[in-house]
């Protein structure tokens, strides 16, 4: 159990970094508008999705938690 929590521990401190260092996320979607035959007509939209500073810093703290309560339990025993 003890690795488990180191494991997520270190994910979440990275994903809490990521997330602070980029706070939006774009992406290209290409949508089928038309058909007619063979020809089609296809649209490319850029979207964002926006990750709030609070986000990463509760996930990074999160982490830094979950790392302290594994080597806390690693050092009783």
């Amino acid at each position: 159990m003890k690795p488990i929590i180191n494991i997520v521990g270190i994910i979440l401190i990275i994903l809490g970094i990521a997330t602070l260092a980029y706070r939006q996320f774009n992406y290209t979607e290409t949508e089928k508008i038309a058909q007619i035959g063979e020809i089609q007509v296809t649209a490319k939209t850029e979207k964002t999705i926006d990750f709030p500073p609070v986000l990463g810093g509760l996930s990074l703290a999160s982490g830094i938690v979950l790392l302290a309560i594994g080597n806390i339990k690693r050092k009783k025993k």
